[in-house]
């Protein structure tokens, strides 16, 4: 990371954080966390004291500190400022630096006065505004952040920017926890020593420029006698919000859920182990999309049982058709003599009609799981596959808008209709891939009974396809990667029940033309 410290305020107010950029092409400057004061959306984090009745006054945001140690604050040397109110406090602030975004800042107060006085510490997370490319996703939460609680039990708060600005006050009492603001993929964090009663509170402030929305932690009061001091320690996590370094500050700090910053959302126990998994997989091949794949193939071994009955079940069923136009022809004026000869049909076969529908009702939340784990892990952020695809968390660039990357144009820089050329009608070479692998699925399945239902489902692959080419890429290459696994499982099976299906039909005309 880079950037600089305000002496007024002692304000950690200019941060850049330099290993990641802000887009993935050439050149793209890096990504800014912090912003100073007098800026569009700034944003900072500052600390200081309460103490209303203490002679000359306590540090606050308008302070005007004194660089008295350290010319640069790097992970190995820390900086020191120091304030004197001029009533016999002095403050000693020292502030370091890890190199994996955590700041400590440490204070000491001495009191050379002839009275005791009594101050409490307090952090401070401010945001002016609401940047316009945030908090505008439903499926991830951007906005304040905290984990609160006492004895052993806390819990995350989260707090949409949306509903900050319906209630502007916010207040929780905790022992330790962590409050802060929250991106997609970057934190802000205040971090309180874990056995300090602290009160919490996310605040939005009207002003004339923008409303400032804030997340303040107001410490233990200490009351510090003549001639003594006292010294406090507070935290700052400003930085990416990466797993591994989530997970080892939570234990180092013992942070209660400090993980449960990124957003791995109601499903987090099929979130975290699939991430956990692709974390694997990644670590043997080197490769997002590969270890996409082998999440994939993992999930589909996981499922076989259950998805070799289901398909069993659904071949059976495509070898009674003709049966079931006979009944059909039987009662042609009769639905329900139909529908009872049909349930009959079923139970004399062993056949369970909506044993089909398991495996997909299965894997739903399975792929809401990978879609949430795609879009919210800063791990999966400008991750390249092979050929065109260079980040698996972004949708795929290849459109017919652009001829599928043969023309070096973004569709969505268009004016007025940028936004429907880069989403509605984006169909890209993963889209349509996506979309052929469902229709062939779907033809390896038995027919509707219903001729609507047939209609219905005949169009599902061409309306599907449309829909997931604004999908990240990463999510594609699992479906569709997962509908050749089930087109191989289904194929297999029905080759051995020598049920009809259209890859042996497609073999069959081959063979044919050749003759």
């Amino acid at each position: 990371m880079t950037g600089s410290l305000s002496l007024r305020g002692a304000r950690i107010d200019d941060l850049f954080l330099t290993g990641y950029q802000e887009t993935n092409e050439a050149g793209s400057p890096p990504v800014e966390l912090f912003r100073p004061e007098g800026m569009r959306h700034a944003y900072q984090a500052q600390f200081g004291w309460n103490g209303p009745n203490v002679p000359g006054g306590v540090p606050g945001p308008q302070t005007p500190w004194r660089l008295t140690e350290g010319a640069s604050l790097t992970p190995t040397t820390p900086v020191t400022l120091t304030w004197d109110n001029g009533a016999g406090l002095r403050f000693t602030r020292r502030i370091a630096v890890d190199a994996q975004y955590l700041f400590t800042v440490t204070d000491t107060v001495a009191n050379f006065s002839a009275q005791p006085i009594t101050i409490a510490p307090w952090g401070r997370i401010e945001r002016q505004g609401v940047p316009d490319d945030l908090g505008r996703q439903q499926v991830l939460h951007e906005g304040g952040i905290g984990t609160f609680g006492s004895d052993g039990k806390y819990a995350t708060q989260q707090l949409k920017y949306q509903a900050w600005a319906k209630k502007p006050v916010q207040e929780h009492t905790s022992t330790g926890g962590w409050m802060g603001i929250t991106d997609k993929y970057w934190l802000a964090a205040l971090i309180p020593q874990q056995d300090e009663q602290i009160e919490a509170a996310f605040r939005v402030t009207d002003t004339a420029h923008a409303d400032v929305h804030s997340a303040t932690m107001l410490g233990e009061a200490h009351t510090i006698a003549p001639g003594r001091q006292i010294t406090e320690t507070q935290r700052l996590f400003a930085g990416a919000k990466r797993n591994e370094i989530l997970a080892g500050y939570e234990k180092s700090l013992d942070l209660p859920r400090f993980v449960y910053a990124i957003d791995w959302g109601f499903l987090f126990f099929l979130t975290r182990p699939i991430f956990w998994l692709i974390e694997l997989y990644y670590g043997w091949f080197g490769n997002f999309g590969l270890a996409i794949l082998g999440l994939t193939l993992t999930v589909r071994l996981f499922m076989f049982p259950l998805a070799n009955k289901s398909y069993e079940s659904m071949s059976k069923m495509r070898t009674l058709q003709p049966k079931m136009e006979e009944l059909k022809k039987k009662h042609p004026d009769d639905p329900a003599k139909q529908q009872q000869e049909l349930m009959a049909l079923y139970q004399k076969e062993k056949i369970n009609p909506l044993a089909g529908c398991l495996p997909l009702l299965l894997q739903i939340p399975v792929f809401y799981a990978v879609y949430k784990m795609l879009f919210v892990t800063i791990e999966m952020r400008h991750e390249p596959f092979f050929g065109w695809i260079r980040d698996l968390s972004a949708a795929d660039p290849s459109t017919i808008w652009n001829l599928f990357g043969l023309i070096p144009w973004d569709p969505s820089s268009t004016p007025l209709i940028g936004t429907y050329l880069a989403g509605t009608f984006a169909l890209s070479i993963l889209a349509i891939f996506y979309g052929l692998t469902m229709w062939l699925q779907m033809a390896m399945s038995p027919p509707a009974p219903d001729p609507m239902q047939r209609k219905i489902f005949a169009f599902m692959p061409i309306v599907f396809t449309f829909i997931m080419a604004t999908f990240p890429a990463g999510l594609l290459i699992y479906w569709a990667w997962s509908n050749i696994l089930t087109i191989i499982q289904q194929y297999v099976i029905m080759h051995r029940l020598k049920a009809e299906n259209p890859i042996d039909t497609f073999i069959a005309r081959i063979k044919q033309a050749k003759a």
